[in-house]
């Protein structure tokens, strides 16, 4: 099947545009937290393990900020929403290992690799046609 096969209505669109919106806006306001090294950032980092040098947090936020990027772009939506998942990936990791459990970290890192993916398959008839192919 194409895309072009599985219309996306009007509805479903301005649907995964929300979901699309809301998960960019919060992913850009955590990679800019990351970015400006925060005092409340790196302390956490810490927290968890990593060393409290801004500059492992800055490029971080690096990272975060231009996947988030790549998953606002239409055109590189999927490549985007892939990096945001092994950065989420990561960070569930980093919590699993120091042993903080199913707390909202780990939570929330779930839920909003589900707005990712959930807006982008709402939004996108390739990601629709690609997953009726399974």
């Amino acid at each position: 099947m194409t895309a072009t096969t599985l219309p996306v209505s009007r509805t479903t669109r301005r649907a995964g545009l929300v979901l699309s919106v809301l998960s960019v806006l919060f992913l850009l306001a955590d990679g800019l937290s990351q970015l400006l090294a925060l005092p409340q950032v790196v302390s956490a980092a810490a927290e968890i393990g990593f060393p409290p040098n801004p500059a492992v947090w800055q490029g971080i936020g690096a990272v975060l900020v231009a996947s988030t990027l790549l998953y606002a772009i239409p055109r590189t939506a999927v490549f985007g929403a892939v990096l945001i998942t092994g950065y989420l990936g990561g960070a569930i990791c980093a919590h699993v290992r120091v042993g903080t459990g199913a707390v909202p970290p780990i939570v929330t890192s779930l839920v909003i690799a589900a707005v990712v993916w959930g807006g982008l398959w709402l939004r996108d008839a390739r990601v629709r046609a690609l997953t009726r192919a399974l």
